[in-house]
């Protein structure tokens, strides 16, 4: 796997790159929202070349785990710019503000994204980003999401979505 990571703490981003590297993912590191959208950019134009065109679907990334909150570009306005260069990308916030992420995930994004609750163990990463179905059962929330009146959820729409992705995420992560 191929994963562009934006984490403005130095330590965090490092323990996630070695221990995603130690199972031989690629990894690309970023220090805030500025420059992940730099290096998204850079690996698009970099495998424009390599990719079919038939393949409309491709991502640069296998996945994006971006900060929630972070400098210069928070996680929101990145995989907002992120999502509409190529609307299939994973993206993953890692953020103590779950609800807040959700939230904002549905009203600005129109979607729901995957959520690792800050502070979080390397193993819950790599567990995470190498579990299929995950990002497949996703998928299925999205179509429930349509239900949501305006993308505008109740506390009660929210707790329901937030519940349903600890299902997917295999209790994992929060």
């Amino acid at each position: 796997m191929k994963i562009l990571i934006a984490e403005d703490d130095v330590d965090i981003s490092e323990s996630y790159k070695d221990a995603l590297e130690s199972r031989k993912h690629e990894v690309i590191l970023a220090k805030n929202g500025e420059e992940c959208l730099k290096r998204y950019n850079e690996e698009m134009k970099h495998t424009k070349s390599q990719r079919s065109k038939k393949n409309h679907n491709y991502t640069p990334f296998d996945a994006v785990i971006l900060d929630y909150k972070m400098p210069k570009k928070d996680g929101l306005q990145v995989a907002k710019e992120i999502l509409e260069l190529k609307p299939d990308q994973r993206i993953i916030f890692a953020s103590a503000y779950l609800e807040e992420a959700l939230e904002d995930s549905i009203k600005q994004l129109k979607r729901v994204v995957e959520l690792m609750q800050k502070p979080f163990g390397v193993e819950a990463l790599v567990d995470t980003l190498e579990d299929k179905e995950i990002y497949s059962g996703l998928k299925t929330l999205m179509v429930g999401l349509k239900e949501i009146e305006d993308l505008n959820p109740t506390k009660n729409q929210l707790k329901k979505l937030f519940e349903a992705l600890k299902e997917i995420q295999k209790h994992r992560t929060y």
